[in-house]
């Protein structure tokens, strides 16, 4: 049954764009051209919007699945700051994490990145005093790469006969530092390797180890929490919240539980959606948010697939790795069990990521390359207000889709006792992790939960239960069709896979391709 996101809805035959998916992406691009007097429709085929941003609720708790911090929005100044207040109508508000956004453990050895660039150098300085030279050559080195990002980004959004004139000149700077590997970039800076293996302590923010994700991915994520971490107030259900209201205003709607089977295509121009219901809507562009696998595998028509040979664009993009989560409920506040705000990165005391990983995907009883804690109780400074006498913890790590692939055809919740002793195998070996680091939590427990790549893939929709779209290796950044526009007259792509991972990379698509599709300068009015 297609219900609406909030009121009974007045539902038109035609819209002025249908977005397919509620994720970030989604919900930006349809804020930005409800701004533009575009009435919009988004379809979630899920039972909740968001996607990634979506939280769940159980036994009294809520988990954010996907917001665990968000950098460069303390400043009013700073453009992503900007973008979020302009799609949520500045109704989003964000509390800092404090001083130290992430505190990465190297065995038992902890290393905290300090907000602010010149505390987070003196901290480093301080544990490696020999490489201050390094330190500063690094931060200096980020800052230069990640200010290349934002033309080659812009050249996915501007006129096609412009980037051809002008597409190599305004990408040559970003390819110098993406056609590198993060661990390439780093070792020409530094040969201490223990000091390597810290500075690319966030690379589970998008997924892969250094010797295999491109520099400008690494560059851009160090950047951007560069100046802290925050988190919006009231979890992250709070983004679909404020931005329905800015779609709405338009006479846009957000539907849940409307899933689409296919974009019809006529004359190689996109007309609208089918339902999987059967019922038709039309409009004068369609965009997938849904993610580029998800969206040429099975929402466009086979015989436009074929004919644009999208197919064998897929064959050279990766996904991007798979993940566990385990939701915690805790009996007590956050204050009463000392939970920090700060994220924890555990790691391996032995061996640089990249063999950690590989050790680990040849045999799981080997130690989690990396385990990452989240404490979003903490974070949220409404959280008591909503969960009083109550806490929340998330602990995620990677995990091979195959470990759980044979189980893809059963159901939620009904996959059996072989998959539910896997999952309280890795449950039990998170858990000694946590007490490790917070023994004071051990018997306050009240509720766990581990979710899986199916489970991902069940609420996501990606194939293979794949945590950031496409894999960050130096050859995504080389591939011209992750970009807005298709060979499809009026329909479009937006989404992490045309720009990059996380929340930050998702809300920046939806302004790229409300650019192509608008034509309009969307940044000067952000």
């Amino acid at each position: 049954m297609i219900q609406s996101y909030k009121q009974k809805p007045q539902l038109q035959e035609i819209y002025d764009t249908i977005i397919i998916g509620s994720g970030m992406s989604g919900l930006a691009t349809a804020a930005i051209l409800a701004k533009e007097g575009q009435k919009v429709l988004v379809l979630e085929r899920h039972y909740t919007a968001g996607g990634f941003t979506h939280i769940f609720k159980r036994k009294g708790f809520e988990w954010d699945v996907g917001i665990h911090y968000i950098g460069n929005v303390q400043s009013e100044k700073s453009i992503l700051r900007k973008i979020f207040n302009y799609v949520s109508d500045s109704r989003l508000e964000w509390a800092d994490m404090g001083p130290i956004y992430d505190r990465i453990i190297i065995g038992d050895k902890p290393y905290d990145f300090v907000k602010g660039v010149s505390n987070f150098k003196e901290s480093m300085i301080a544990s490696f005093p020999d490489e201050e030279h390094a330190i500063n050559t690094y931060v200096d080195t980020v800052f230069k790469a990640a200010k290349t990002s934002r033309n080659f980004y812009l050249t996915k959004a501007i006129p096609p006969f412009l980037n051809t004139l002008i597409g190599w000149y305004l990408k040559r700077p970003f390819h110098k530092f993406s056609d590198q590997t993060t661990y390439e970039v780093l070792r020409s800076i530094t040969d201490n390797e223990a000091l390597i293996k810290v500075l690319t302590g966030q690379y589970g923010d998008y997924g892969l180890p250094p010797k295999q994700s491109s520099f400008s991915m690494h560059a851009s994520v160090a950047s951007h929490y560069f100046e802290g971490g925050s988190f919006p107030i009231g979890g992250s259900s709070q983004v679909v919240n404020t931005i329905d209201p800015v779609i709405a205003a338009s006479g846009g709607t957000i539907l849940i539980s409307a899933e689409v089977k296919e974009v019809i295509v006529e004359n190689n121009k996109a007309i609208g959606v089918q339902m999987k219901d059967g019922h038709v809507f039309n409009a004068k562009n369609i965009v997938s948010s849904a993610g580029i696998v998800t969206t040429y595998t099975t929402l466009l028509p086979e015989a436009t697939v074929i004919k644009h040979k999208l197919n064998k664009q897929l064959q050279k993009v990766k996904p991007s790795v798979a993940h566990v989560s385990l939701y915690l409920g805790l009996e007590g506040t956050p204050e009463a069990l000392q939970i920090p705000k700060t994220n924890q990165w555990i790691y391996p005391a032995e061996g640089d990521h990249d063999t950690c990983v590989e050790n680990y995907l040849n045999d799981l009883s080997q130690p989690f390359p990396v385990v990452y804690i989240s404490f979003p109780c903490a974070k949220d400074p409404d959280w008591s207000n909503r969960y009083p006498g109550k806490s929340s913890i998330d602990i995620i790590t990677l995990i091979p889709y195959e470990t759980f692939e044979k189980w893809s055809d059963t159901s939620w919740k009904k996959r059996g006792d072989e998959y539910e002793a896997i999952k309280e195998n890795i449950t039990n070996r998170l858990l000694i992790e946590l007490y490790k680091k917070l023994p004071q939590v051990e018997g306050k427990i009240v509720h766990q939960e581990l979710s899986t790549p199916l489970t991902t893939k069940h609420f996501v929709n990606y194939q293979t239960g794949e945590i950031y779209g496409l894999d960050h290796s130096p050859s995504r950044f080389r591939q011209p069709f992750l970009k807005p526009r298709t060979p499809i007259k009026n329909f479009y792509l937006t989404g992490q896979d045309i720009a990059t991972a996380g929340v930050a990379g998702a809300l920046f698509s939806g302004v790229l391709t409300s650019i192509a599709i608008t034509g309009k300068n969307i940044l000067s009015k952000v």
